[in-house]
């Protein structure tokens, strides 16, 4: 059921979950783009819309997949469910994810109330992000309370994912540079907390300092001191009561140390939107970008049934490429095939 909306009918009494083999061969329905998939995601949709969804994302060796488990196990004594998607490089012999967070994760794939599923951080169908958001989707329709979106690094691929979650939470180390490197990463862009992991290290309180100043220099003239994925650059002037205060935690996953102190952040970033009304308008426009996705993903069908109508004898290879491709196209339109030569 959507967020805010009432659906086609009566909710379902219960968020009983089917059996993780078949939500697993849902999601490969899915990212593999196979028929009947969208049909799945519209029979799902009035379903989707009650999980909360966190963003985890940062550099490599930042701890994200032991950061990941220690809030999941947290999440699970509280008697939440929760569905993890985890983005894994992607193989150069199998191009399929190498399921190396699944194996950080260990013991916790055989929890009862968690669901991992690794993605490929090339090669998906629909583009990565998308693939991401619509595994969210089928979890949040499968009864999960909380879905962890855990990014490989900070590429322009991984921030498209963590924006898509209400809350991002943007994981560094006390390493020199760290500060510095999330600012020109794009990281701040995208954060709603910061958490400093591995704090046991040298360092840790240096960097709280360090992001803490960048953080009053970046958002000195903006109307909230975050604008990541949750928290909406888009707001406009913000009374005192609408401003987000970006806060900084330090924790040391391997041992369970400010897991407690992360979580209550995040309760109380979602708070937040809910009280602004920014986590109606977030979830709309997350609405509309499915929307436009599913539009993409059309178009670059209609691509290759163009491709395909073309047989290799009536292509010119003379011909200007781009000449090539706009008759193609108008072709298509027009319902007709035909020769290319003279192009």
């Amino acid at each position: 059921m959507r967020a805010g909306a009432a659906g086609g009918g009566a909710p379902p009494p219960t968020r009983g979950r089917p059996p993780p083999l078949a939500l697993a061969r849902g999601i490969s329905h899915v990212e593999n783009e196979s028929d009947g998939f969208e049909a799945l995601l519209e029979r799902l949709d009035d379903r989707t819309g009650r999980a909360r969804r966190i963003g985890i994302t940062g550099p490599p060796g930042a701890g994200k997949s032991t950061l990941t488990a220690s809030l999941t196990r947290h999440y699970l004594e509280q008697s939440l469910k929760v569905g993890i998607v985890a983005v894994d490089p992607t193989s150069p012999f199998t191009g399929g994810a190498l399921l190396g967070d699944r194996i950080r994760m260990g013991e916790l794939s055989t929890e009862p109330g968690v669901f991992i599923r690794s993605m490929a951080s090339r090669g998906s169908l629909g583009g990565l992000a998308t693939a991401t958001r619509e595994a969210a989707d089928l979890m949040d329709a499968a009864g999960y309370d909380r879905v962890i979106l855990e990014t490989l690094g900070v590429g322009q691929a991984e921030l498209d994912v963590a924006v898509s979650a209400d809350t991002t939470a943007v994981v560094l180390v006390p390493e020199s540079g760290d500060g510095v490197q999330a600012m020109k990463a794009g990281l701040m862009e995208v954060a709603d907390l910061f958490v400093i992991n591995k704090s046991d290290r040298p360092g840790a309180d240096r960097l709280e300092k360090e992001i803490a100043i960048i953080m009053s220099i970046r958002f000195a003239n903006r109307p909230v001191a975050g604008a990541g994925g949750g928290a909406g650059g888009e707001a406009g002037g913000a009374g005192a009561d609408e401003i987000w205060r970006m806060p900084i935690t330090q924790t040391v996953a391997s041992e369970g140390r400010g897991i407690e102190a992360f979580a209550a952040h995040l309760d109380r970033h979602f708070d937040w939107l809910r009280s602004t009304g920014r986590l109606a308008a977030n979830r709309r426009a997350a609405r509309l970008r499915r929307a436009h996705d599913a539009l993409l993903r059309r178009s670059r069908r209609d691509a290759q049934a163009i491709w395909r109508a073309a047989s290799p004898e009536t292509l010119d290879p003379g011909a200007s490429p781009y000449a090539l491709a706009r008759r193609l196209y108008e072709e298509f339109r027009e319902g007709r095939t035909g020769s290319l030569k003279g192009t």
